[in-house]
């Protein structure tokens, strides 16, 4: 089966993000599929900041998104756009880093008025970067996210059906296309 990279763009370890890309995971490999995650924040600040292509932590990102088959682009909406953390190591990825990739945005915020923020703030520069197949984004508002208090050191998440049924549907597309080019390069 095919390898799908997740980006956590999230500066935050218990964002509600972390549940659509948990349900988003556990769907995609329920289909046969491997996922890795690179979850940027936990990259070195150093490294992102001096825009260190060349250190251990970046290239082994790198290696990650380079064999994946589809990179799964996740971030919180501040300002009408993804995080400083994700731009940051977006800059860090090879020019071509997206070239031939399938890409499959997931926002969350708090608020339906950035909507558009994946047409008019991500894609633009994914583009640039060879991304020329997407397939749909699923944007999010918070309270279709649920912490979870269980007494428990990890934090879980509910997440409301009508969301659920949305990122199912993403995963069906990107499980689609996998299998197609999959076919096609036999």
């Amino acid at each position: 089966m095919s390898t799908i990279a997740i980006i956590s763009g999230s500066p935050n370890a218990t964002s509600r993000l972390n549940g659509i890309i948990d349900y988003a995971r556990k769907e995609i490999e329920s289909l046969g599929h491997t996922t890795n995650t690179i979850t940027v924040v936990s990259l070195p600040a150093d490294d992102l900041v001096h825009a260190r292509f060349g250190s251990a932590s970046i290239v082994e990102a790198n290696r990650i998104v380079e064999e994946a088959d589809a990179v799964i682009i996740a971030s919180p909406v501040y300002k009408a756009s993804y995080t400083g953390v994700l731009k940051a190591y977006i800059d860090l990825l090879p020019q071509k880093g997206l070239e031939g990739k399938l890409v499959a945005p997931l926002f969350i915020g708090g608020t339906l008025a950035h909507l558009l923020s994946i047409d008019y703030s991500l894609k633009p520069v994914l583009s640039s970067m060879g991304a020329r197949h997407f397939v749909r984004g699923v944007y999010a508002t918070d309270e279709l996210v649920t912490r979870i208090q269980d007494g428990s050191i990890e934090t879980k998440f509910e997440l409301g059906a009508e969301l659920q049924g949305r990122l199912q549907e993403t995963v069906k597309e990107l499980d689609a296309e996998l299998r197609m080019r999959a076919a096609f390069n036999k």
